[in-house]
């Protein structure tokens, strides 16, 4: 049961419930397509002819369109509707600390135009370069409405001023991203930390997104990020900050992080602790013996991928390592909140062969497992970062509204 908070509350209205049934309707129609207004009323309960009033304003508003009729042994013969796709465009951007990448999108979040570019080191800078780059896009179908810009940060974002406030991997501080980028284009814009972007992903449009109510979302990257689905709702806090399990210290007097603390999560399970445990584990005079980009760190993450492939017993090692510590900071999710499922995030999904059952065993000495919460890779083709900067504006027309 969910308390009503008498801080903050909305009273049902007449225009509560129709914005429900518009929702459910739509959402039906998203879910089904495409579908007849009898098979509407037949999944939703509603009278028919209510679902005729919500359609045909769904069709007038450009939402949805007909199409074929169907086949029936006698009387009227239906016809279908289907999300206008043509009609409603989403842009998409993913923030990463070298690259970022945006998109245009439709309503299923296929990707209709895509480019990357070089992450700005300042947050102004990253706006100038990027604000012609999306009015670009937007130029380029101008048959397409465009709803709204979606944004997925290595970082958080404060819930009540809606200003980038944390980003260590980043390297920006506090910036009004949303209202710069809603200026730069006249779109409005919504923020969100990549790993809550990446659970919406799974809800909306993942393997995930049906008959799961509580999923965890874990990216491994630069970092590590968590996002929360707990009963269907994404989990964000009193400030927007919920989930930073990245920078929970694991590892009593271990390493000193970005951000202050020593011992992070992160700084044993991500991806640039996996090319650390490489290089300590490497000699110069036997790291030469495969070919490997060097960077101030040494190897990148994806050259110890590669690696890992041609079987590089050192590379391996890297990566079990790796996963061991992710396992162990996972079991500690798997005790505390017992989700249905747990979806890894990242490149390190690539050697999941290695590293899968290296995270099982450790979940299953650090855990209860009679929780019965499943760990799965994300599908690396899917592209959840930019697949859940859709989902974020999409949200605002599909997911229920908030009353009482």
């Amino acid at each position: 049961m969910r308390k009503i908070d008498l801080n903050n509350f909305q009273v049902a209205r007449s225009e509560t419930a129709r914005d429900i049934n518009r929702r459910i309707v739509l959402n039906l129609i998203r879910g089904h397509q495409p579908i007849s207004r009898a098979d509407l009323a037949r999944h939703s309960g509603l009278q028919r002819s209510t679902v005729s009033v919500i359609a045909e304003q769904l069709i007038a508003e450009r939402w949805v369109t007909e199409g074929a009729n169907g086949h029936t042994l006698r009387g009227r013969r239906p016809t279908f509707l289907h999300l206008n796709k043509g009609r409603v465009g989403i842009i998409g951007i993913n923030v990463r600390p070298k690259t970022t990448t945006i998109a245009l999108a439709d309503l299923d979040a296929n990707f209709v135009a895509q480019e990357s570019l070089p992450t700005a080191p300042s947050p102004k800078q990253f706006v100038d370069e990027l604000a012609p780059r999306l009015r670009n896009l937007i130029k380029m179908r101008p048959e397409i409405t465009c709803e709204g810009i979606g944004v997925s940060l290595p970082g958080r974002v404060d819930l009540a001023s809606q200003r980038l406030v944390f980003a260590p991997n980043l390297g920006w501080g506090d910036f009004d991203l949303k209202t710069a980028l809603e200026q730069a284009t006249g779109l409005p814009v919504e923020l969100e930390n990549a790993a809550n972007s990446c659970a919406l992903a799974e809800i909306w449009f993942g393997r995930q997104s049906f008959a799961v109510r509580n999923l965890v979302a874990i990216t491994v990257s630069e970092g590590i990020g968590v996002g929360l689905i707990l009963n269907h709702q994404l989990l964000q806090g009193s400030n927007g900050m919920a989930g930073e399990f990245g920078h929970t210290a694991i590892v009593p007097d271990g390493l000193e992080c970005k951000c202050g603390n020593h011992g992070c999560w992160e700084l044993y399970a991500s991806s640039s602790a996996a090319v650390r445990f490489y290089v300590q584990s490497s000699s110069p005079a036997r790291s030469g013996r495969k070919e490997v980009s060097q960077t101030a760190t040494g190897p990148t993450f994806d050259d110890l991928l590669r690696l890992t492939e041609q079987g590089d017993p050192k590379a391996e090692d890297a990566l079990r390592q790796m996963g061991e510590y992710l396992g162990r900071g996972i079991a500690l999710l798997v005790t505390g909140l017992a989700p249905d499922v747990i979806v890894v995030i990242g490149e390190v999904t690539r050697a999941w062969n290695l590293i899968g059952p290296v995270i099982d065993a450790a979940v299953k000495r650090h855990s209860f497992t009679r929780a019965g919460t499943r760990v799965v890779p994300a599908d690396p083709t899917s592209q959840p970062r930019l697949r859940g900067t859709i989902a974020l504006v999409l949200q605002k027309h599909f997911g229920a509204p908030s009353v009482a």
